[in-house]
């Protein structure tokens, strides 16, 4: 009971709104998704992403979940040769959308469409579509799966390349409006396996912010692809930067650390810091955190409890005489 008072405080002690999915803080340019044929060295381990969004109990009002870019063609996408991708994009909610264990891993596998479908769209090559926005819904917010450690409902929205292997760049936004994005107060969006298109920049940083929760003591990091493009580091209230061991190409790495006891009850931000030289370019990246039992960590757009900054502490010691 604790663990969820905090949660819920920690959520209303924050003035959240739904922002686009990344979000600015994550500093992240797109979502990424390949079609099924890709070769994994292209850097998507399983052709598929799943993300939750999650809609505050008090608001009654219809939403709307909005796509930008869903087809996999044209201007901000990765060809691989001719276009020949098909991605679908299937929004779920109801019981069982968000709680079933499966919906929760990093594969596509057993249950993890659980939950009642109320919304699906396939995309090709489709210059309709390329650079624009399309819309999901109306959705009343009780259609999602009510959860009350969250205080709220949970939509799921699970993109996959069901064909071809070009590379599908795109992002995410909850709004109250059907034509334009309208931000939703106390909304938030979450996943427990991140996909994503490096900048090319290497001046850009890029961030993810897992929560860390009471019963956390440790945490193991997975990152696939990295393609040894610079540094990623852990930063915390109580770190200045913590190194971690960065995977190359089309290969896993990990490593582990112990989570100190001003981080409990915080978000980290895991920071992506490309190297300059030689540089790497169109560098797509998968990353997860899981606990010492093995569950997986979310990571939430808008942190929880605020971006991590780090508190230098400073000893005063008197003079000795």
């Amino acid at each position: 009971m604790r663990q969820l008072i905090i949660i819920l405080f920690i959520f209303y002690c924050f003035d959240l709104l739904a922002q686009p999915v990344p979000a600015e803080d994550e500093n992240i340019p797109f979502l990424m998704t390949f079609g099924n044929k890709a070769a994994k060295s292209w850097g998507d381990d399983d052709y598929s992403q799943t993300f939750f969004f999650l809609i505050p109990k008090e608001y009654t009002n219809p939403i709307f979940i909005r796509v930008f870019d869903p087809d996999c063609g044209g201007l901000v996408d990765e060809a691989n040769g001719s276009w020949d991708t098909r991605m679908t994009y299937s929004v779920y909610g109801g019981e069982k959308c968000h709680s079933d264990e499966d919906a929760k891993g990093i594969d596509p596998v057993g249950n993890y469409r659980s939950g009642n479908l109320l919304a699906t769209k396939s995309f090709a090559v489709n210059p309709r579509y390329d650079n624009k926005w399309y819309t999901f819904g109306p959705f009343n917010p009780t259609e999602g799966e009510l959860d009350e450690k969250y205080g709220g409902f949970i939509f799921k929205m699970i993109c996959e390349g069901v064909s071809g292997d070009d590379g599908n760049m795109y992002r995410y936004f909850v709004s109250t409006s059907q034509n334009e994005n309208k931000r939703i107060e106390g909304a938030n969006a979450f996943a427990y396996e991140y996909s994503f298109r490096m900048h090319n920049d290497p001046n850009e940083v890029s961030h993810i912010y897992p929560y860390i929760d009471q019963r956390t003591i440790s945490v193991e990091q997975k990152n696939f692809d990295w393609d040894r493009d610079g540094i990623i580091r852990v930063v915390s209230v109580g770190r200045a930067g913590l190194p971690c061991k960065i995977s190359g190409d089309n290969a896993w790495e990990q490593s582990q650390f112990k989570i100190l006891e001003e981080e409990i009850n915080t978000s980290l931000d895991f920071q992506f810091i490309k190297r300059k030289s030689p540089p790497v370019k169109n560098n797509n990246v998968v990353v997860s955190v899981k606990n010492q039992y093995g569950e997986l960590l979310p990571f939430y757009t808008i942190p929880i409890g605020g971006v991590p900054k780090y508190k230098y502490s400073i000893g005063v010691k008197k003079k000795s005489k």
